[in-house]
C-alpha cells in the first residue's frame, strides 16, 4: 500500500490517444473544421434517428443500398452480441446486416464533405455501412461485440469520451484523426464528458458470423 501512495497517478496521458490492442490510428487524415461544416449541412437536412436517441445514442445513414428509398431500423444498428446477465453466457441480437450492400453514398449529401471521406475511404478499404453516430453526454453503450471492425472518426469529442476495446481504454480526440477500432472484440463506447459525442463510423465488411 505504501508503495501504491507513493506513485503519483498520470493525469496528462489520458486526455490523449493510446494505442492498444484493436486500437490503433491510421496514417490518414481529414480536415476537422470541414468534417464540422459538414455535419452541420447534414443535420439541416435530417436528425439522428433510431429507436434508443431517447437513451442518448442517435444514427444518419451516409451509406445505402444502390436505390433505396426507404430505411428500416435495421439499417441503423444490426448483429450484435453481448453477455445481458450474471450468467455470463453471449446471446445475439437484432439481425445481421450485409453491409458489402451498402455501397451507394446516400445523394442528398452528395455535395458535402463526407462523400469525401467516403470516397478516399473505399479507395483504400472495403467499406460497408457508413454512419454518423451521436452519444449523449454521461452516457454509454452496451458492452457488446460486432461481427466487423469498424473505421472511427471523431468530429466532436471531449476528454471524457472514451473508447474501450477488450479491456483497453483510450481517449479518440476529434482533430481529423483516423482509427481503427476491432469491435470483433468486446468494446464500448463512453461518454463522461459535458457535450455530445459525434463521430463517423465505417463498418468493414468480413464474412459474418451466424
Amino acid at each position: 500500500m505504501r508503495e501504491w501512495l507513493a506513485q503519483q497517478p498520470d493525469t496528462q496521458q489520458v486526455a490523449q490517444f493510446v494505442p492498444g490492442p484493436g486500437l490503433q490510428k491510421l496514417a490518414l487524415q481529414f480536415d476537422i473544421a470541414r468534417l464540422r461544416t459538414a455535419l452541420d449541412e447534414v443535420l439541416r437536412l435530417t436528425d439522428f434517428r433510431g429507436e434508443q436517441r431517447t437513451q442518448g445514442f442517435g444514427a444518419i445513414s451516409l451509406t445505402r443500398r444502390p436505390g433505396a428509398t426507404t430505411q428500416t431500423a435495421n439499417d441503423l444498428s444490426g448483429r450484435y452480441w453481448l453477455r445481458p446477465d450474471e450468467r455470463y453466457m453471449e446471446e445475439p441480437r437484432e439481425d445481421l446486416v450485409d453491409e458489402s450492400a451498402f455501397s451507394e453514398f446516400i445523394p442528398a449529401y452528395a455535395g458535402t464533405y463526407f462523400a469525401t471521406v467516403h470516397e478516399e475511404l473505399t479507395q483504400r478499404f472495403p467499406v460497408g455501412r457508413m454512419r454518423v453516430l451521436e452519444k449523449g453526454l454521461y452516457n454509454c453503450n452496451s458492452w457488446h461485440r460486432d461481427p466487423e471492425p469498424r473505421i472511427h472518426i471523431p468530429i466532436v469529442s471531449n476528454p471524457g469520451s472514451l473508447f474501450v476495446v477488450n479491456n483497453h481504454c483510450t481517449h479518440l480526440p476529434a482533430d481529423g484523426s483516423v482509427y481503427f477500432t476491432d469491435t470483433r472484440g468486446y468494446h464500448m463506447a463512453m461518454n463522461g464528458g459535458l457535450t455530445k459525442r459525434i463521430s463517423i463510423v465505417a463498418a468493414l465488411p468480413l464474412h459474418s458470423q451466424d
